[in-house]
């Protein structure tokens, strides 16, 4: 056993090798926005950080005085260029507005939700979603989206874990890069490219009890090792802009936290772009307790790194008397203000200010849009269980599709769906009468979900989700839902399809939940529908993982499906038909209950890992294994894995790992598997996961074919921070997989020296 303290020390506070890419200007932009500054007053540069919500009659005078830098939730071109000729025809120093809006998971055409997309584990499909989506929303005059949401979490109340990518920092970096460059296109001043923001920074995703915007506490080197990555990678990706988060961490709130906003971020990283508060977040300093007055809050905010005031305008309000009186220095209020104006030049704003009217009817729900949401639809499901080969199903099989969400438009859509609209989805039960005919498939909704918990709080009103709002449009079915319609559909059929889970306003921000369990009677009308003998097939559509634990020996097949957007029928359909074969795993750990939270495969070993006694790193009434692994996902055929080689059994430790094994179809249908690779340092100077991801890639085999699978990684990637926080390589023995996922796979050891 080599000693703790045998490592190599690469570099200080480092997150990964992707390298110390300085996002510096080029010279004529810095000139640019440097003679802008020359000529701003104070209340113009506060103006720049002010950005609102509405466009009122004042909001348009404040324009014009240079009082406003940006609007969020404006849409439409012809309602941006109105604004924007306030800014540039009337306004002293003619500096255009930037537009911003959510656009999470598309604008019109709506795509999988972000958790949905990483089950596809495609970097590639994913930022040509982002595409289409930023030639969507520039289309409707946006030049700016609160987007990537790059948050892990590992806490499935949390309702906000379903805008990420899951528990895993390798898969959220690279999900994250691939969205950047996906909005951001190869030049911010293309007019169909919008300014990316990465969001909620930082740690938003492990708040406590998975409860929304509540507290987060953790150590330097968790936050370093997880929770930093993803938005480490969207910056040396090139983002324009980062969102400060609502929670606190460490008891200092992220909107005032100096050394995450800018020993990190500005320091460390070298971010040249500016960072907004998230809704009312600078305001919030004062309930969080450490601002006594907005004032307070302000010269917190702006002074730790916060450039954007976000809705509350507490920005333009204070900044000038807070620079006059001399509680904030005139250079910190030029830096932010010069980050902004940075942003805007690179976007081409003084050039191009204007939308163009006309691609509003040209660029939006296109049938290629579509096509591209239908493809990343096939790719996010995960087919969980498939017992007695029921998938795929017999065209000549008379269906019964039942329950609450086979048929309802808006939770195809999922929460934060943009500017889309319900009647745009396709539904599961649309597209399979399309596909097999009315006569083969009999439809009974057998419940309705009630649209919030009936075990709420009392007299504490709950978001009412889209399909019952009609925000998003209505179900289109309002017949009384009946149990004993379900079962007699059920009987008539010769396989029932159960569509299940969460209505779309159970997910999202506000959204947290203290169970897992399917919301209302859908229990019930489960029970009552197996208990009829017909095989059946649970599709879950949800932005989380239920509590399924109790389906696995009575449910023959489980698909989970999320939201996949207004190609969700199409793609389920498609799919299990046998037109495609299932590709989707599993983004985060499948708990088994409440009670295993937090759940993820990239846990610390301890001193007890395998006692066979009660002393064990475990429970007395339960499995501490996850019900399903990280990475985990079926397919129509089978793969086998072999011959693992490591090309050098000895790396340096600036050196290559160079790994390969083999990959066999085994069955009788083409399938396409994501091939994993995991390490683990045995001995580090402090305790190190038992696996972590490093790499993955997606193979399409035909029956009997084989494949060699290689993958490199650079050894610096498998470092950690020691004690001191710095980022080492240490010398000995890793354990090295390739795997279909994070519980299983075939096994190689390597050193590092």
């Amino acid at each position: 056993m080599r000693s703790r303290y045998s490592f190599v020390v690469v570099a200080c506070l480092m997150v990964s090798s992707l390298g110390l890419r300085a996002q510096i200007s080029d010279p004529e932009t810095e000139r640019r926005v440097n003679d802008l500054l020359k000529q701003m007053t104070v209340e113009e540069k506060a103006g720049q950080l002010n950005q609102l919500g509405s466009a009122n009659p004042a909001a348009v005078e404040a324009v014009k005085q240079g009082k406003v830098g940006s609007f969020l939730g404006i849409l439409g071109a012809k309602e941006t260029n109105a604004l924007q000729r306030a800014a540039i025809e009337q306004s002293r120093l003619k500096v255009p507005l930037i537009f911003g809006y959510d656009v999470i998971h598309g604008f019109r055409t709506i795509f999988p939700v972000p958790l949905a997309s990483a089950s596809s584990f495609d970097p590639a499909l994913i930022e040509q979603g982002e595409r289409v989506a930023a030639k969507e929303a520039t289309a409707a005059g946006l030049k700016w989206t609160f987007a990537p949401m790059v948050d892990i979490a590992r806490d499935p109340r949390w309702g906000r874990i379903v805008e990420g990518a899951g528990e895993d920092p390798y898969l959220g970096s690279q999900i994250a890069a691939a969205k950047v460059r996906g909005f951001q296109g190869n030049s911010l001043a293309d007019p169909q490219s919008v300014v990316a923001c990465a969001k909620h920074y930082v740690a938003y995703g492990a708040t406590e009890g998975g409860r929304d915007y509540n507290t987060v506490e953790m150590s330097e080197q968790l936050l370093r090792e997880i929770y930093l990555p993803p938005f480490r990678a969207a910056v040396d990706a090139g983002v324009g802009t980062l969102m400060s988060a609502f929670n606190d961490l460490n008891s200092i709130p992220a909107s005032a936290n100096h050394h995450t906003l800018t020993d990190i971020l500005r320091g460390e990283w070298k971010f040249d772009g500016f960072v907004v508060s998230d809704y009312d977040a600078v305001h919030e300093l004062i309930p969080h307790g450490t601002a006594a007055s907005d004032s307070e809050a302000t010269l917190q905010g702006v002074s730790a790194g916060v450039d954007m005031d976000m809705a509350d305008g507490n920005y333009v309000k204070y900044i000038p008397e807070l620079v006059k009186s001399g509680k904030l220095q005139e250079s910190v209020l030029d830096e932010a203000a010069r980050r902004v104006l940075r942003v805007k030049v690179k976007s081409g704003l003084f050039e191009h200010p204007y939308a163009d009217e006309n691609r509003e009817k040209t660029d939006i729900l296109t049938a290629e849009n579509s096509e591209v949401a239908r493809k990343l639809a096939f790719e996010s499901m995960v087919l969980l269980q498939n017992n007695h080969d029921i998938l795929p199903l017999n065209r000549n099989q008379k269906i019964a599709v039942i329950g609450p969400l086979a048929d309802d438009q808006a939770s195809q859509m999922g929460s934060w769906a943009g500017n889309g609209q319900a009647k745009d989805a396709v539904t599961p039960l649309a597209a399979l009468r399309e596909k097999l005919g009315a006569d083969h498939v009999l439809y009974a909704k057998g419940v309705s979900i009630p649209p919030y918990e009936s075990g709420q709080a009392a007299g504490v009103a709950a978001p009412a989700p889209a399909s019952a709002t009609g925000a998003a449009g209505a179900t289109r079915d309002d017949r009384p839902a009946s149990i004993p319609d379900a079962v007699a559909a059920a009987k008539k059929a010769d396989v029932v399809l159960l569509f299940v889970g969460e209505l779309a306003g159970m997910t999202g921000e506000a959204s947290s939940r203290s169970s897992l369990d399917f919301p209302g009677d859908q229990r019930k009308l489960i029970d009552a529908v197996l208990a009829t003998g017909k095989p059946a097939v649970m599709v879950i559509e949800s932005g989380r993982p239920l509590d399924i634990s109790w389906a696995i020996a009575r449910v023959p097949v489980i698909v989970q499906a999320w939201y996949l957007g207004t190609q969700a029928g199409n793609a389920i359909a498609h799919t299990l038909l046998g037109d495609a074969s299932f590709s989707g795993r599993l983004p985060l750990s499948w708990p088994r209950s409440v009670g295993h939270i937090p759940t993820y495969y990239n846990h610390k070993n301890t001193g007890r890992p395998s006692a066979p006694d009660r002393w064990h790193t475990g429970y007395l009434d339960s499995s501490k294994e996850a019900l399903f692994p990280f990475g985990y996902g079926l397919t129509y055929t089978n793969f086998k894995y072999s011959n693992l080689k490591v090309q050098s059994e000895q790396v340096s430790a600036d050196g290559t790992l160079r790994v390969s094994a083999e990959i066999e179809n085994t069955g009788k249908r083409e399938g396409t598997e994501v091939v994993q690779l995991y390490v683990h340092d045995r001995v580090a100077p402090t305790s190190r996961p038992v696996r972590e991801l490093k790499g993955f890639q997606r193979i399409t085999l035909a029956p009997g074919e084989h494949k060699t699978v290689e993958f490199t990684a650079k050894a610096n990637d498998l470092g950690s921070y020691d004690l001191d926080m710095h980022w080492i390589v240490p010398r000995g023995t890793y354990d090295v997989w390739v795997a279909p996922d994070s519980a299983s796979g075939v096994q190689g050891t390597f050193e590092v020296q």
